[in-house]
């Protein structure tokens, strides 16, 4: 009665049947070479071969011998029993750890003789960083082994989206791309900065030094892609934004612009919630879906400045699915004092906010032919990434945008990054993040030698998983918990299993916006925190209209189970409110987007991810043989 087991006596047929089914046990394992022994072998390349191994788990298992001599012997076993644990000891021969062996004569990137007669060059950290300014030697961008492979951003163009670039300065002229450019402030093809005492308009011309300043002409640094194109957006230097402004500088020649770099958005006052209008979200959703031939413009994007009285969540333009966020660290890998932090961004690169040391700060072009020492915010922080994700280009112009997505997911790093407030976890397939962070600083030498043997992912799809259109009180001292139990649209054309971005659309006021807090759990159990608290937003009326909240820290989860919503108030006074709607959507892909990915790094990310992969597929076949066996006694 206690066991759902059932003892079998054995003859000869019996012994036949069973033992037909250890060999077809095995075969299964054996020869499911043609989906996993690719795979294994880049997986576990460190292992004698699968084969081998599960050979010698099986004819070395005590359990099998006894079981075998039971059979002979006419005796009984509980068959169930005998076939869970044989395949758990399969799975952990799969399961065992792996050592390190070192290829000798390999020559390291510390090794790697990068020389630059740029005078700034030596105080670019962030490019090679050997200590300066009291840095963490090693905490950079790793552009010295993307270099040394041969990738410099030659043939990519990216368009600097500001106040101008000053296209003659000596720096940036043999890397300006005319064509490209545009000022949509002053309606003419000429994008250089008006003039102020004060230098007000040098923000652009600074950024764009960052992606492509050129080489070896001893004027100023290096750019992270120098010899990448650049094109100037004049967006910027009007007395008003306009829709129609944003609008075309964000559509402005898609099919020769390939990256378009921002390092602007909203106030970062801590109580502004905005984001783009109906000609912009248009104009991005024809970029990432027509631009450069259809695989889609990269649109890069700066978290924001407004530090811990802000949440980037509520910059509609960091947090769109369409554009890459980057928060940055400074030189020894502390968060700036202007960071902000929230979900949706993906990635980090570097800046300056917290030390006094001007050499501490970003060695860049400046307005009039000058250099400067001083550029920082996460407007430095964005086109860093673009200079990376040129180089990632040119090793493959193929990539997508959803591909450059994936890429900043898998090869970004925790390095030596850390953050006093928010702890470092992993996603339910073990991916690492943090909410200031994202997934970690940019490695432009990983992404540019995954990107030489990247597979395009799946097609996309989206999947309203449900949604709560009740009014649910709010009251100080308590949480209000709502959950949304999903199938993830199985068994429709648009069922998504593994997850890229997730929106959370919610409408919901308060006596206090900024003391609300909004926390999302997945099924697979990562907490997402949607919204942090605001202490200087004081609005009570608006609140949160129709707002997508995104979250990134759910890649690559199944999205089936119940979705718990956390919502309350944090502050010292009581505050009231009310929850009127909660949408789930839910967007990525219905088949594996790594299973074809070649792996160089064991220790990897993508290695982890194709790990969980593999191990479904095996729990698979594993469930194929026992329903087949059980279903044929």
């Amino acid at each position: 009665m206690g066991s759902s087991y059932v003892p079998i006596s054995f003859n000869s047929k019996s012994y036949f049947c069973l033992k037909y089914f250890y060999f077809i046990s095995l075969l299964v394992y054996c020869t499911y070479t043609p989906l996993i022994y690719p795979l294994s072998v880049q997986l576990y390349p460190w292992r004698v071969s699968l084969q081998q191994q599960l050979k010698i788990a099986a004819s070395q298992s005590a359990l099998f011998h006894t079981a075998l001599s039971t059979w002979q012997s006419g005796g009984s076993m509980h068959v169930r029993a005998y076939i869970s644990i044989f395949f758990t000891q399969v799975k952990n021969v799969l399961d065992q750890e792996g050592f390190g062996r070192q290829k000798r004569g390999y020559r390291s990137i510390n090794e790697i003789d990068i020389k630059m007669t740029d005078p700034l060059f030596s105080k670019q950290w962030y490019l090679i960083n050997t200590g300066q300014a009291d840095g963490t030697p090693g905490l950079d961008l790793n552009v010295a082994e993307a270099w040394d492979l041969g990738y410099t951003g030659t043939g990519i163009t990216i368009a600097i989206m500001d106040d101008g670039i000053d296209y003659l300065h000596p720096d940036l002229a043999s890397n300006y791309n005319a064509e490209a450019s545009y000022d949509f402030s002053s309606n003419d093809p000429y994008p250089y900065p008006r003039y102020t005492d004060d230098w007000f308009n040098s923000h652009g011309t600074r950024c764009a030094g960052e992606v492509s300043a050129a080489a070896n002409n001893n004027i100023c640094g290096v750019g992270v892609a120098y010899n990448s194109k650049v094109a100037g957006i004049r967006m910027l230097d009007q007395p008003f934004m306009t829709d129609i402004i944003e609008a075309s500088s964000i559509s402005h020649m898609p099919q020769i612009i390939d990256i378009y770099s921002a390092s602007w958005g909203p106030t970062d006052d801590g109580k502004t919630v905005d984001g783009p209008r109906e000609l912009t979200l248009q104009a991005m959703a024809d970029g990432v879906n027509k631009g450069r031939g259809g695989k889609g413009s990269i649109y890069v994007w700066a978290s924001g400045d407004g530090g811990s009285y802000d949440d980037c969540n509520c910059d509609g333009y960091a947090s769109s699915m369409w554009t890459i966020s980057i928060n940055s660290a400074i030189n020894d890998g502390r968060t700036a004092l202007y960071d902000e932090s929230c979900s949706s961004t993906l990635a980090s690169t570097f800046s300056n906010g917290r030390k006094r040391n001007p050499e501490a700060g970003v060695a860049t072009t400046d307005l009039y032919g000058n250099c400067t020492l001083r550029h920082s915010g996460t407007s430095a922080a964005a086109p860093e990434a673009a200079g990376v994700f040129a180089l990632a280009l040119e090793a493959n112009p193929d990539l997508t945008w959803r591909d450059m997505q994936h890429l900043s997911v898998l090869t970004s790093k925790r390095n030596q990054l850390h953050d006093d407030l928010h702890q470092w976890r992993r996603n339910g397939v073990g991916l690492e993040f943090n909410h200031l962070f994202g997934y970690g600083v940019l490695d432009a030498g990983g992404m540019v030698k995954m990107a030489k043997e990247w597979k395009t992912v799946p097609e996309r799809f989206h999947c309203v998983a449900g949604s709560l259109q009740e009014v649910h009180k709010i009251q100080s001292g308590e949480r209000l918990i709502l959950t949304i139990s999903t199938d993830s649209c199985q068994g429709k054309d648009n069922f998504v299993r593994y997850l890229e971005h997730v929106q959370a659309v919610v409408t919901v006021n308060g006596s206090r916006r900024g003391d609300l807090i909004i926390n999302m759990t997945s099924p697979m159990g990562t907490k997402s925190i949607l919204l942090s608290r605001r202490p200087r937003d004081d609005d009570a009326k608006v609140g949160f209209d129709k707002w997508p909240f995104m979250t990134t820290h759910t890649w690559g989860e199944d999205p089936r189970g119940t979705w718990i919503l956390e919502v309350g108030f944090q502050g010292d006074k009581p505050q009231r409110g009310a929850l009127k709607e909660w949408t789930l959507m839910l967007h990525g892909t219905q088949s594996a987007p790594y299973i074809d990915q070649i792996v160089r790094d064991y220790q990897s990310k993508l290695a982890m991810s194709k790990k969980e992969e593999l191990e479904e597929e095996l729990d698979e076949a594993v469930e194929r043989s026992l329903k087949s066996l059980l279903s044929k006694n």
